[in-house]
């Protein structure tokens, strides 16, 4: 009997344990139905990686925005004008800043700056500074991005040959400035003025024709009567003189060219003032005394006040002053090189720069600008650039400081009759192989 209760009780024991596992099992069901919101959060987690994704945008455009910084000697009248085709290149190119600044002393600013890294990445400065800046590694050749073939398609021959330095290119050239001949064109015929710019002959007897006829100067230059280098260029030039000191610091000042041109500066003087100076120039041709005055676009705003109706006409080879975009060595440390040219590009193109001629009556080194029609159709441009278009540039070499004084004293001791031809010019060329061995 005991041993029947025994068995009984076993099995249902046995029987309680059995239920317990099956219970057991049927609460695994909901472990996995657990597992279902733990996919639905992945959802949500995915979502929240979007808006991650988007923020990376902005912080991407953040980080192409360059700022270009152009350190310039822009005359103020005209700066503000220059400042809004930069505003317009900003409007294209949102990424890049562009910052002018004109500092009181740009040279010693540089040489501080630029080894500091703080430097500009442009600078917008004429190119008799091209030498001296490159030798202390101020700025950088283009000739890894641009060739002379490229320059020369587009710009002028002047404005080519100013940006050249140890046949290297360092700059774009952007404008030009120099000289030519202005006539009052109520005082002189046609038949007194000149019609071959090298024809010096021509000149020099319609000089004499037309002081026979009325009693008068043609022409006043006052580089003829006053030390003048800058301004007695075109007859030296004009003669075949290539320049007055090459790159190499080889001087060119009793060359047979130049002695041929200080032999007409003798007959010359014959039918023109003694003496001359930018004032007594102004006044002579103001006055009616002078037929013409051998001058740059500075003067054209005192002849207009003063009810002078002129003929502007190419005279000769003028010294070119060449306003140029260089690029600095800190533009490349900073990798920002191919915007710095872009930029430069952009300024000196066609199109901005004939705008900027019709606003600031610049002349453009960009020769599709200086051809545009309403360009040309502008006398003060039209007769200006046909004069500098046939110029020498202004020497971008550091021996250049040595020409001026023996170039000006020889020129006004031919004029005065101190000193014969030969020996004036000997002694100019001496004073500027003394000058630029001191340099050496």
């Amino acid at each position: 009997m005991k041993h029947k209760l025994f068995l009984i009780m076993s099995i249902l024991i046995i029987a309680s344990m059995v239920l317990a596992a099956c219970g057991t099992s049927e609460t695994e069901e909901p472990t996995e139905v657990a597992a279902e919101p733990t996919e639905e959060m992945a959802e949500p987690t995915e979502e929240m990686e979007e808006p991650t994704e988007e923020m990376e945008e902005p912080t991407e455009e953040m980080g192409e925005v360059v700022t270009i910084t152009i350190w310039n000697q822009w005359n103020d009248e005209y700066a503000a004008n220059i400042a809004t085709v930069f505003d317009d290149y900003m409007a294209e190119n949102p990424n890049v800043k562009i910052d002018l600044s004109k500092p009181e002393d740009v040279s010693n600013a540089l040489n501080v700056a630029i080894p500091a890294g703080e430097g500009p990445d442009i600078i917008a400065w004429a190119n008799d500074q091209i030498g001296a800046q490159a030798l202390v590694g101020n700025i950088v050749s283009l000739n890894e991005w641009v060739s002379i073939e490229d320059l020369e398609a587009v710009y002028t021959e002047p404005g080519v040959r100013g940006v050249i330095w140890q046949d290297q290119i360092w700059g774009l050239p952007e404008t030009m400035e120099g000289i030519a001949l202005v006539f009052n064109a109520d005082l002189v015929t046609e038949e007194y003025l000149p019609t071959d710019p090298m024809d010096f002959a021509d000149l020099l007897d319609k000089a004499t024709k037309f002081q026979e006829d009325t009693g008068l100067i043609l022409v006043c230059n006052q580089g003829l009567g006053n030390p003048d280098a800058y301004h007695v260029a075109p007859v030296y030039f004009g003669f075949g003189v290539p320049e007055y000191v090459d790159d190499q610091g080889n001087a060119y000042l009793n060359s047979p060219e130049a002695m041929e041109a200080g032999e007409w500066m003798v007959e010359f003087s014959k039918v023109s003032l003694a003496e001359t100076s930018h004032e007594l120039c102004l006044s002579n041709v103001s006055e009616g005394k002078a037929g013409s005055w051998w001058t740059g676009p500075w003067a054209i705003a005192d002849l207009e006040k003063n009810g002078i109706n002129y003929t502007i006409l190419p005279m000769g080879k003028p010294f070119v002053g060449i306003k140029t975009l260089l690029m600095t060595k800190n533009a490349v440390d900073r990798g920002n090189e191919a915007i710095a040219l872009d930029v430069m590009q952009y300024f000196t193109s066609p199109e901005v720069q004939a705008k900027l001629a019709l606003i600031n009556k610049t002349i453009p080194a960009q020769k599709a600008a200086l051809e545009d029609p309403e360009v040309a159709a502008l006398p003060t441009l039209a007769g200006f650039g046909a004069s500098l278009s046939l110029g020498v540039p202004m020497a971008n070499t550091p021996y250049a400081s040595a020409q001026w004084g023996p170039v000006g004293d020889a020129t006004t001791a031919i004029w005065s009759g101190a000193q014969t031809v030969e020996e004036a010019l000997n002694a100019g060329q001496a004073a500027i192989e003394d000058a630029i061995a001191q340099m050496q």
